[in-house]
């Protein structure tokens, strides 16, 4: 899907454009969502070099995500996607051109759905392709902000459950999903840092001083996110270490209790064994109350054992 942009005086025109059509000449933004082939062919039209597919998108290397050619600036940059309770890392792509800002991504961005809402409703300052981006990106650290409060929230639970032997498989699960959800928002915050130091050094000729300003803010926001997000492992390490040593705990508790009933029914055993061997001459084999003292010395010798680990303190 193709969607032309148009912003003025705080008022937002939406185009859907077919492979047919040409690019309008107010545009602001491109958004190229899921292109086919065909479209990206389409675009080949306005563009001086090859257009980025998935896999360059996708790409790591800092050579691949952040560049400039003719056709102007170009950021892969990732993006949070809350999916349920998971978070995932979604890269777009962003083509910072003299008169308009192309992106091109293959998954629906709440993110973007926000700026787009901003353009609709007027609350957004810029109608520049260098502001857009920037207020993106400016929307992008708040969202990070609020998900690693939200790991925040969770983990206070979590401190509360972690000796709660019931909830010991919940509290694995939640520290599992946590811990990845953390790595992608660290993961996320480093890669803004980057694309935003980026533009900073090598497009600073081209962006206004309330530009830079933004980029500083920015910058300073990411650097005060990032202790958090080390806390946050530090914290999700410590609950799995008390998980691990509670789950330990109880199954020791557990082993102990075989371990006790072995040894309180290992006298009886003995005495019934005893009485079970297949000797000629045993006296108490014709005495009328040789039963009732086998059965008596065995509770008696369980009892006995029983109190003597309880007198220890080992029960």
């Amino acid at each position: 899907m193709i969607t032309a942009y148009a912003y003025k005086n705080h008022q937002l025109t939406m185009t859907e454009l077919s492979v047919e059509d040409s690019l309008p000449d107010n545009i602001l933004w491109l958004d190229l969502y899921k292109p086919n082939e065909e479209q990206r062919h389409w675009l080949r039209h306005f563009s001086a070099e090859e257009v980025s597919d998935e896999e360059d998108i996708n790409e790591i290397e800092a050579s691949a995500r952040f560049f400039q050619n003719q056709d102007g600036l170009h950021i892969n940059s990732l993006f949070p996607q809350r999916v349920g309770s998971d978070v995932r890392a979604v890269n777009v792509s962003f083509n910072l051109r003299q008169n308009f800002l192309l992106t091109i991504r293959e998954e629906d961005i709440g993110l973007i759905r926000l700026l787009r809402n901003y353009m609709r409703l007027g609350r957004l300052d810029t109608d520049t392709p260098e502001g857009l981006l920037l207020e993106l990106f400016t929307l992008k650290v708040d969202y990070l902000s609020d998900l690693i409060e939200d790991v925040y929230s969770v983990l206070d639970n979590l401190s509360e459950q972690v000796f709660n032997d019931e909830e010991l498989d919940a509290v694995f699960k939640q520290i599992t999903l946590q811990e990845d959800s953390n790595g992608k928002i660290r993961l996320s915050l480093l890669d803004t840092q980057r694309s935003l130091r980026y533009l900073q050094r090598y497009y600073r000729q081209h962006l206004a001083d309330d530009n830079l300003k933004d980029i500083r803010e920015m910058l300073s926001d990411i650097e005060s996110l990032m202790p958090h997000s080390q806390f946050i492992f530090d914290k999700l390490k410590f609950l799995l270490d008390a998980a691990m040593g509670f789950s330990g705990l109880q199954q020791n508790k557990i082993i102990k209790i075989f371990s006790v009933s072995a040894v309180v029914f290992l006298p009886p055993t003995l005495i019934a064994s005893s009485y079970g061997m297949n000797f000629a001459f045993m006296p108490e084999l014709d005495w009328r109350l040789g039963y009732p003292m086998a059965v008596g010395l065995m509770f008696a010798s369980a009892a006995g054992t029983y109190f003597f680990f309880k007198q220890k303190g080992w029960l």
